[in-house]
């Protein structure tokens, strides 16, 4: 255990001791993009938007507690198991930072939030850490990608704001010139993770169509993860456009598991979220441009 990560133990530790079992109010502020509130409940601290949790974790143990589809962003490495330098877009709670920070001390991570508030907040009562391996950059992620002059082994995409349908993914960030960017930015076996609150069908399943046949026309290949314990899908674009089956993913799991390249707990449990099949409803999910990119209306529908 790295020193960053006993100071973070440490201090969320402490804080857990003198919680009350009920919810709590521990901080909130309204910033220019979101009403921030900070809030302990039953052992966690959560971070909310505009009353949507948009991060949690463990006020015992912060490499847990987190929503589970911070683990399925760790599945790049099953297309790319040298990965040395890592794009998140988007900070929350900082708990897909804290995982990497902790499982792979080795790889550059680059953050960029949009919002200064909530670095500042995940920071203070979140305990995000800036090192010399990880680099917070506080502006949009499409300005930064078109900026920088790096190119990234994985791009893991959890940018979210919120609307009167609750969280929502920022237009200009799931279109298809973002992708081309993205894809720009991405080394010759780069991978693109992208977070989408929704399900295969219900629930939002018209976004996530969406995101989807966007997806799929920038990249070769895009694949399923999806969440089993929350409405969260994480789709992966991969530069290579060769196939892949989950028994050849299981296989390259657990060669990454057995050279130690990945430590994550039950990372094979979550290799098999996997889904080769594209979403129900592609054939009338709609491409989204910078021209055209109605996320609010994919929200409403059902996509049944």
């Amino acid at each position: 255990m790295n020193s960053t990560t006993k100071f973070v133990l440490l201090g969320l530790a402490s804080l857990a001791l003198v919680q009350p079992s009920r919810a709590q109010t521990i901080y909130q502020v309204t910033s220019a993009y979101h009403h921030i509130a900070v809030v302990d409940r039953v052992g966690y601290r959560v971070l909310s938007f505009n009353g949507s949790w948009e991060s949690r974790v463990s006020l015992a143990n912060p490499l847990t507690g987190h929503f589970e589809y911070c683990e399925l962003l760790h599945v790049p490495w099953l297309w790319n198991p040298a990965m040395t330098n890592v794009l998140v877009v988007g900070l929350g709670g900082g708990s897909t930072q804290r995982l990497y920070q902790h499982y792979y001390p080795y790889v550059n991570l680059d953050t960029v939030e949009l919002d200064p508030a909530v670095v500042s907040i995940s920071k203070y009562y979140f305990q995000a850490q800036e090192t010399a391996r990880h680099k917070i950059h506080t502006m949009d992620g499409r300005v930064y990608l078109r900026r920088t002059q790096k190119k990234y082994d994985a791009i893991l995409m959890d940018a979210y704001s919120t609307s009167r349908y609750g969280s929502f993914i920022p237009y200009h960030l799931a279109t298809t010139e973002f992708f081309t960017l993205a894809a720009a930015n991405l080394t010759e076996n780069g991978v693109l993770c992208y977070n989408v609150i929704g399900n295969l069908n219900g629930f939002r399943a018209d976004i996530l169509g969406s995101v989807y046949k966007t997806m799929r026309g920038v990249f070769p290949q895009v694949w399923l993860f999806p969440a089993s314990d929350t409405g969260n899908v994480v789709l992966v674009g991969t530069k290579s456009k060769e196939p892949v089956t989950l028994a050849e993913l299981e296989k390259r799991a657990a060669s990454l598991v057995k050279d130690k390249v990945v430590t994550l707990p039950n990372f094979d449990k979550r290799v098999r979220a996997f889904r080769a099949a594209p979403p129900a409803n592609l054939a009338r999910a709609k491409m989204l441009t910078d021209d055209y990119a109605p996320v609010d209306g994919l929200l409403t529908g059902s996509g049944r």
